[in-house]
């Protein structure tokens, strides 16, 4: 199988092209300085050559905060440029992997987010990635939308300053006796190559439609702060930030854990907790 990775060089696409590399498939690993997204020509004159089987899009304006400064920007990014890979894609007779995230919903839910509750996002970047969504639907039926949350990687995130929040922890730690960490946030971290993995295997069926794709399980933003010490044999002293030490300037979901139901209804998930994928992550065996 032929797969065109958008943005590879990214914390997920890295990983995403890895992934499908180790799975025997055929790769074309997709740099900003190969495509932009933002332009119909571009994408069409990056693709069409390679005709490639499946199109996973990996590209995003993830900084929350430059998406409140530049929303015609995210929304160029974020949203017209799904609706041109999804353009394309339909030209091609391709499949369009696109990654959304859990930032559409308002947080207000007290149980975990299905695939059928109804999006609300609170800031432009939500915004934008839900329209994201929608023209990516409306572009082509041969579509795979996936929803995640809490993303850290191997390879540094450029559009969040480099360090993922796993490596940010241990910086903090190693510069002062004390960090300090919120704890009215929950999330689920999920390593990118758990959810490469999960890609390789979605892409493989013709399940269209949305899907959420997190680690299993759920915990705060301290909580996770205090594994990764954990399992790191990491000593500081760990205290819960007060909501005045990080006020934030864009509002954001204070609960967006997802349930991957329709990937479990359909035998598709495969997803350990996001314990597992930490241990993972620092190569620390798992027991079963």
């Amino acid at each position: 199988m032929k797969v065109a990775v958008v943005g590879a060089n990214g914390q997920l696409g890295s990983d995403v092209a890895r992934a499908f590399g180790n799975n025997g498939d055929e790769v074309y690993a997709l740099t900003h300085s190969d495509i932009e997204v933002t332009s119909f020509d571009s994408v069409m004159g990056a693709l069409v050559g390679q005709r490639p089987d499946v199109i996973v899009n990996t590209a995003a304006l993830h900084h929350v905060e430059l998406c409140e400064q530049e929303p015609e920007k995210a929304f160029a990014i974020n949203a017209l440029g799904p609706r041109i890979l999804g353009c394309v894609a339909k030209d091609l007779d391709a499949v369009l992997v696109h990654i959304s995230t859990d930032y559409v919903f308002d947080g207000n839910k007290a149980s975990p987010y299905e695939e059928a509750d109804t999006p609300r996002p609170l800031s432009v970047y939500g915004n934008t990635k839900l329209a994201g969504e929608y023209f990516v639907r409306c572009a082509t039926h041969k579509h795979f939308v996936l929803r995640t949350s809490g993303l850290y990687g191997k390879r540094p995130c450029r559009g969040k300053g480099g360090l993922n929040f796993v490596e940010l922890m241990l910086k903090l730690a190693r510069e002062r006796s004390e960090v300090r960490v919120v704890e009215n946030e929950v999330i689920t971290p999920t390593f990118t190559r758990d959810l490469a993995q999960q890609i390789v295997v979605l892409s493989q069926s013709n399940c269209y439609g949305i899907y959420n794709a997190t680690a299993e399980g759920s915990c705060s933003w301290h909580e996770f702060a205090r594994e990764i010490f954990a399992v790191t044999n990491t000593t500081v002293n760990l205290k819960v930030a007060s909501a005045t030490d990080f006020p934030s300037k864009v509002p954001r979901p204070v609960y967006s854990v997802l349930e991957n139901r329709a990937l479990k209804l359909r035998g598709l998930n495969t997803f350990e907790t996001w314990q597992h994928g930490l241990r993972d992550y620092f190569g620390i065996p798992n027991c079963e």
